[in-house]
């Protein structure tokens, strides 16, 4: 069996040029890049990178109840989209210096659902956007206790207005299937549940 192995590495691209463009809540630099070519020699290309850095999204699920908990916000990356722009979404954040992903996935699951978690297993970690952005996300999944778990969260001084929602695990499913969930963290995270679920129940000791 082969596999696939890139053809190029780190050492194959090198920025010449970095310059700032954005230095508001989010970052943008306009970057004179050169990089190897398939078919030999080299190319000197200027793009824009959205410099969000890493970030964590974690699946919260209740084997007990068979409950998800998910996340009700408003994303302004979502405003021309025909239902709106509140999305139903995993807990997530963004990665803070020092931090693991564990921490984030903890830290943040108190902040915006007011929710504790045990027993976080690893899923993927993946690139968003990798056309334009360098952000990086590893997704979890987090045994929590989904009794009580409601109402509104978030930090205030962050502008956060984050509404939870405990949700049957089947209806999840079908709002990812019909395309009511069109975040690609949710949906990702739904389908490797739906993929793996026996075996996380046997790591829980849940069968």
């Amino acid at each position: 069996m082969t596999h696939w192995q890139p053809r190029f590495s780190a050492a194959d691209a090198a920025i010449i040029e970095q310059q700032r463009t954005c230095d508001g809540f989010f970052k943008i630099s306009r970057l004179t890049i050169r990089h190897s070519l398939f078919e030999g020699g080299e190319v000197e290309v200027v793009r824009e990178q959205f410099q969000r850095g890493d970030a964590v999204c974690v699946l919260l699920y209740d084997p007990d109840k068979e409950n998800i908990v998910l996340v009700e916000q408003f994303r302004v990356g979502a405003l021309g989209r025909p239902g709106g722009p509140w999305l139903l979404e995993l807990v997530a954040g963004i990665v803070e210096e020092g931090e693991t992903p564990a921490d984030v996935a903890l830290r943040e699951s108190v902040e915006e659902a007011g929710a504790a978690i045990f027993d976080i297993v690893p899923i993927t970690r993946y690139l968003p956007s990798a056309g334009g952005s360098d952000e990086c996300v590893d997704l979890l999944c987090a045994r929590v206790d989904s009794s009580g778990v409601a109402g509104v969260h978030g930090l205030a001084d962050e502008g956060e207005d984050i509404l939870v929602h405990v949700l049957p695990f089947a209806e999840v499913c079908e709002l990812v299937a019909n395309g009511t969930i069109d975040n690609a963290a949710t949906i990702i995270a739904v389908q490797w549940l739906q993929l793996n679920k026996q075996q996380l129940l046997r790591r829980w000791g849940c069968v």
